[in-house]
């Protein structure tokens, strides 16, 4: 289906999930939507939450992307994933995305140092945000394995927490980066308690700013088809 189709579409079950959940939910039940574009499936779920469930609560997950994106650059730079810090993912669940290395290290290394500059803008950034197309493409089925396996991940760290290190999730904007408040988007996250905090300090430098502001406007574009459905 084409992203508008799927987005009106979903609108509607994700109100009606908003009913349900709001009716008989535990309140402090945490909500990861994977259902696409859930950027903004997940707005319109948090818009039309009652009951006193916090948005807060509600997210979308990107860390299908973070971990595909960790597995990019383990395998060209011959570490570990768990050896790869402050990687992030900003923007939307789309080929819009920004897989963003500024300031991602790797025992003590920065990472941009230890790529060459084709090969990031080249091959791994169009990697990350088109690999559910390629996947698709090459078997004939989504990455439904990877992407259950991606929404474990992302509860098991609003469990648990990260450590200090960063994820990706989506989650409500409060206006950082230039991502309009009440937006939807990926931010990298660090979480403690239970509890995700959006990093404020990562510099967003010339090479990642039009990128930014490009997953911006899609996610603005996407709230404006569905702003007859918003409270």
């Amino acid at each position: 289906m084409e992203r508008g189709d799927l987005l009106m579409g979903n609108a509607k079950i994700f109100i009606e999930t908003a009913k349900h959940m709001s009716e008989t939910a535990n309140r402090n039940i945490r909500v990861v939507v994977v259902g696409n574009p859930c950027n903004t499936n997940a707005l319109i779920l948090a818009n039309h939450i009652t009951g006193g469930i916090p948005k807060a609560n509600i997210t979308s997950m990107t860390r299908l992307d973070h971990n595909r994106a960790l597995h990019q650059l383990s395998a060209k730079i011959g570490v570990h994933t768990t050896e790869i810090e402050k990687l992030a993912i900003f923007g939307n669940h789309s080929p819009t995305m920004v897989p963003y290395l500024e300031v991602a290290t790797t025992k003590g290394k920065k990472v941009k140092d230890l790529v060459d500059q084709e090969w990031m803008t080249k091959s791994f950034i169009p990697s990350v945000q088109q690999r559910g197309a390629e996947i698709i493409k090459a078997r004939g089925f989504s990455s439904a394995a990877s992407a259950a396996n991606a929404a474990i991940d992302h509860m098991r760290t609003w469990a648990f927490g990260t450590n200090g290190g960063w994820t990706a999730m989506g989650v409500e904007s409060d206006g950082s980066y230039g991502i309009p408040k009440g937006l939807n988007s990926s931010f990298p996250v660090t979480v403690k308690d239970g509890k995700y905090t959006i990093v404020k300090d990562a510099p967003i430098t010339p090479f990642y700013k039009p990128m930014l502001e490009k997953t911006i406007k899609e996610l603005e574009s996407e709230r404006k088809a569905v702003e007859g459905l918003l409270k």
